[in-house]
């Protein structure tokens, strides 16, 4: 499994409770051990 799969994975398990408050968390990229995400949605906190 690559790396991206592995944080993808991580986000997935997260991805439920973010969109349970109105947001989401999207995988940008995964380079040198840096991860950049987006998130997206009105979160209410």
């Amino acid at each position: 499994m690559t790396e991206k799969e592995q944080v993808q994975n991580a986000l997935n398990k997260i991805r439920p409770a973010l969109q349970a408050d109105g947001g989401d968390i999207e995988l940008v990229d995964v380079k040198n051990g840096t991860v950049s995400v987006k998130l997206t949605g009105q979160c209410a906190g």
